[in-house]
């Protein structure tokens, strides 16, 4: 007969007449009194050392302490730690479930590229990141509010909705890349879309385009700026189409449009998705990139170089504005 005590990584098996009994369990967990118990110190001694605040405990006691440490692999439990105090140096980031993003919001080329930088960032100054996808702004407040957060980075909401969780919380809060008339207390970390659109039309122009079309899910904030900036860099008004945010609609869509994109001799999609999006169709229905119609993004994500030709698109430097 084979008897299971409960699971863990530790195994003794022991023979017996009729079988063998497996006797399985888990590890005690290190706590700082077991520590303390062997050592012969304080709780609090261990505690101060395992927190850094060493200025009153003997140097002999501290590299004992340190030791013993090590000796049991003794893992803090920083979450009740952090929390436990004024300064938990969490800083939470919440985007917006839009659904344009289809349920993979954070595979977005914009958004995985911002968490990439962003991540390193915070960690380099001893921070924590935690990441929250929201449908309404307003659940920011109790994410900040349940973990005792320092700070806040929003991303991806409407220009009404920034100053709104404004007034709703105490910390600061930074957004990124947002649109919106700021009444104060708000960091905005924004590039400049328009000169963005501009050098696209400056190059378009270069190459001696004519016919140009810009393709955006809507004709407002940072995408109206893309395409405005493209017409002033051309030096003519471009064409606009506005296309659907989902998927298989974009497909049907560009189906019913093909007359239509063939008139043109390049297009400037005012997001690498959108543009990659638009080259993967245009390729399967039998149009030469660059020879038929050049195709231009906007924010150089890393999903430009995976495609063939790769995208020509404005860059956005991710690292910097982390650093911001």
């Amino acid at each position: 007969m084979l008897y299971l005590s409960p699971a863990s990584c530790t195994l003794e098996i022991r023979r017996i007449q009729k079988g063998a009994v497996i006797h399985m369990w888990a590890e005690d967990k290190v706590r700082i009194i077991d520590i303390a118990n062997e050592l012969g110190v304080s709780t609090a001694t261990v505690s101060n050392v395992i927190h850094g605040k060493t200025k009153k405990i003997s140097d002999h006691t501290v590299a004992r302490v340190l030791e013993k440490l090590e000796e049991t692999g003794y893992i803090p439990n920083m979450a009740a730690t952090l929390l436990a105090q004024n300064d938990s140096r969490i800083i939470g980031v919440v985007i917006k479930e839009h659904e344009k993003y289809e349920g993979r919001l954070l595979t977005d080329p914009f958004i995985c590229s911002s968490l990439n930088d962003l991540s390193r960032e915070i960690e380099k100054n001893n921070y924590f990141l935690m990441v929250k996808r929201a449908h309404n702004i307003m659940e920011a407040v109790k994410f900040a509010s349940m973990w005792n957060m320092d700070g806040m980075i929003v991303l991806s909401f409407c220009a009404d909705e920034y100053q709104k969780l404004r007034d709703k919380i105490r910390i600061p809060l930074v957004v990124y890349d947002g649109y919106f008339e700021n009444r104060g207390r708000i960091c905005n970390i924004q590039i400049d879309d328009r000169d963005g659109g501009r050098q696209v039309g400056w190059h378009f122009r270069e190459l001696g385009h004519r016919k140009v079309l810009c393709v955006a899910d809507n004709r407002i904030c940072m995408d109206l700026e893309r395409y405005e900036g493209l017409c002033e860099g051309l030096g003519f008004r471009a064409d606009f189409l506005q296309i659907p945010m989902q998927k298989e609609e974009r497909e049907r869509f560009y189906q019913s449009q093909f007359p239509q994109l063939r008139q043109y001799s390049a297009i400037f999609a005012v997001s690498d998705h959108y543009a990659v999006d638009l080259m993967r169709f245009l390729q399967k229905s039998g149009i030469r990139l660059p020879e038929d119609i050049s195709v231009a993004g906007f924010d150089d994500s890393a999903v430009c170089g995976q495609v063939t030709p790769t995208l020509t698109s404005v860059r956005q430097d991710w690292a910097y504005r982390a650093r911001m």
